[in-house]
Order: C-alpha cells, then sequence, then structure tokens
C-alpha cells in the first residue's frame, strides 16, 4: 500500500478484524496495551475496539510524555517562571498541564511570570540569543523523538557561547518505562503483550525492547498510526501469544529500523545520561528512566543553574490519571470524566494532551454511545 486512504480501506479493515476473529481462542482473554498516545489516539477515532472481539482487551498506556510529567516538576517549572530573571519556553500543551493547587504555567502567565509557547527547542534558543538580559530555560519532555532536538539546541548554545541559556531536563525512556510496568503490575493489571511506539521506535529502533520481551515473556509489536496498522498488529500479537511467543517484531517496516538512527543516538548520547531513576506520574519512580546533561554540559542544566525543590507532589485528589496511565482504570471509571473534567477544564495531565486517554475518548465520544 502507498498511500493514506489504503490504510482505512474499510473493506481491508474488516477483513484484518475477520482474522483476529478466526484466530484468537475462546478459552482465554488477551490483554494487549498501547503504550503510545498516538496510538491510543487512533484506537478511539477509529473505533478499532468495536471491531474487535469481547475477549482482545486495548488497555490504554502512559505513552504522553506530558501526560506522565508529575505535578512537582510542574511545580518546579512555575517556580522557574516566576523568577523575575527568568523567560520560560516550553510546548503549549505542557502551559496547561495543572501543578498544585490546579495552577498552571498558562495561569502563572496570566499572574505576570515570562512563560512562552515555542514549537522547538530551536525557538527557544533564538529568544535566549536575541534577549541577552534574560535567563531563558528550556522547559524540555519527551520520549526519544523529541530528545535530540533539544541536544542540538545544547549544542548550539555551547558553540554559540550562550550564557543565559538552560535546560530543565524531563526527557524520558519508553524501553524503561515498558519495563518498570512489567516489573510492577498490580491490582489485578494483567498485560500480554504491548503495541510498541511508532516515532519513539523510528530512534532507538526495534531491537531497543529486546530486552523487555526476553526478561518479561511479553510481545512487543511495533506499529504504525493508521487503522489497520493498529489492526495487523493486534493480528501479529495475537499469533505471538498464540504460539507462546515473545518476541519483538515490527510491523512498521516502512518507517523502522532494528538499529533505529544511530546518528540522533550518538547526538543524545553525546549530550545527555541517563538519571538513576525518575518520577513518572502514575508511575513512581522508574529506574534509568529519565535523562539529564552530562557534566561537560552543565552550565546548561537549570537544575544547577537555579534552586529547584523537586519534590514529589500528589496528583489531585479525585483525578483518576495516574490509574488510567498505569492501565488499572479506564478513563470513564474516572468520577470526573466529562463533569467538571474536560479538556477546556483538564484536572488531570490525561485531559490536556490531545494524546492523553482521556482527552482521545472524550474528543471522539464512543462511549456515550455505550
Amino acid at each position: 500500500m502507498k498511500y493514506v486512504d489504503e490504510f482505512r480501506d474499510p473493506v481491508l479493515a474488516r477483513n484484518v478484524a475477520a482474522a483476529i476473529a478466526r484466530e484468537v481462542r475462546t478459552d482465554r482473554s488477551y490483554h494487549l496495551m498501547e503504550f503510545c498516545g498516538g496510538h491510543t489516539h487512533a484506537i478511539s477515532r477509529y473505533g478499532i475496539p468495536d471491531l474487535l472481539p469481547g475477549n482482545v482487551r486495548m488497555i490504554h498506556g502512559p505513552g504522553c510524555p506530558v501526560c506522565v510529567l508529575p505535578v512537582g516538576r510542574i511545580d518546579d517549572a512555575i517556580a522557574l517562571a516566576r523568577r523575575p530573571e527568568v523567560t520560560l519556553c516550553t510546548y503549549g500543551d505542557v502551559m496547561r498541564v495543572p501543578g498544585s493547587g490546579r495552577l498552571s504555567l498558562l495561569k502563572a502567565k496570566a499572574q505576570g511570570a515570562d512563560v512562552r509557547m515555542v514549537v522547538s527547542a530551536d525557538a527557544a534558543l533564538r529568544i535566549a540569543a536575541e534577549n541577552p538580559g534574560r535567563q531563558v530555560v528550556f522547559l524540555a519532555i519527551g520520549f526519544e523523538t523529541t530528545t535530540p532536538p533539544t541536544a542540538l539546541a545544547v549544542r548550539a548554545a555551547a558553540a554559540q557561547g550562550l550564557t543565559n541559556f538552560s535546560v530543565f531536563c524531563n526527557h524520558v525512556l519508553t524501553p524503561s518505562a515498558i519495563q518498570g510496568i512489567l516489573s510492577g503490575t498490580e491490582e489485578g493489571l494483567s498485560l500480554d503483550g504491548f503495541v510498541g511506539p511508532a516515532h519513539v521506535s523510528v530512534v532507538i529502533g526495534s531491537e531497543a525492547y529486546a530486552p523487555a520481551a526476553a526478561v518479561h515473556g511479553k510481545p512487543v509489536v511495533i506499529s504504525g498510526f493508521e487503522p489497520l496498522d493498529v489492526l495487523q498488529s493486534i493480528l501479529m500479537l495475537v499469533r505471538q501469544i498464540n504460539d507462546g511467543r515473545a518476541e519483538v517484531e515490527n510491523q512498521f517496516t516502512r518507517a523502522v529500523t532494528a538499529d533505529g538512527n544511530r546518528k540522533a543516538q550518538a547526538l543524545v548520547a553525546e549530550i545527555f545520561e541517563t538519571r538513576p531513576s525518575f518520577e513518572w506520574r502514575g508511575l513512581g519512580s522508574i529506574p534509568h528512566s529519565g535523562l539529564k546533561l552530562r557534566d561537560a554540559y552543565a552550565a546548561f542544566d537549570a537544575e544547577r543553574r537555579f534552586p529547584i525543590a523537586g519534590a514529589s507532589v500528589p496528583d489531585h485528589k479525585g483525578c483518576d490519571c495516574g490509574a488510567i496511565l498505569r492501565g488499572v482504570k479506564r478513563p470513564v471509571d474516572c468520577k470526573l470524566f466529562d463533569t467538571v473534567c474536560t479538556p477546556e477544564n483538564p484536572m488531570g495531565s490525561c485531559m490536556v494532551s490531545a494524546e492523553g486517554a482521556c482527552a482521545a475518548h472524550y474528543t471522539y465520544g464512543r462511549f456515550r454511545d455505550a
């Protein structure tokens, strides 16, 4: 297939769904977690659960970097932004994530903090170059997909000799999170396999998931974002589960290779190193799952330049975002969902980002039909 509409062909979709129905065993259930928020969005948008047998359940994972940013890090960012000498730059959806007391970066901006929305790390770097009298902090978030651009910005700042640019780093690592989920499954959560991320895998390669599959005995299938991609990946997972296999397979061969983008990986390794542990909203601290700047680039590390509390702060008491990110609950299980919590008035991060599970369910409204 060459064109997008072919990946959305309803006849082909029904054929793949029929193949899944033929191959699932009636004496067992299949619990499959899609890690990536892009897949959650596609599953909700195209109504993929309606095409699956009743014993095949899709479980939403923590694959939205905005969603997994813990409250404490939001509070730290707000404290930075309120410093009179600081201009804090970050992505638009991050600005809306509630921190303590439901205060967000957007509300801090309304109160006078110099918070600016940017579309790239390079844009923050330009702001620093144009405003030498301001300390410009880039609040960097994202999985392996957005880490190389941040690394390029740090390298460029060093080359330009900018002394007023720093990064508040919140980049996190996907394979470590998958292993953390499998190591800490709780509250009756059962997982049989993973629909693996697409964009992330373009950078790190499909083989990066091999340890998780081997150690925990769970298959991983890297999937594209179109509905037929997802359906084919589900079929591949069902076949592995039926065969008792736990391998990493790559459905998204038109973009993902086994080794990934070696140049991007080398760039990230030059600028960053892994933290001993890092806190994820809903998942707690996961070993070796976050990045920080290496000592060679300490001059551009906001956590070394400014006093940062670094405290762990609990979520809003009524918000089930943490349980939803762990796959323990669905968005509709939260009492706040579609009541006081909507995309216009988010109580938790899962409703902020378009890739969050709650926002995807709310946008396409299939829960209302159910």
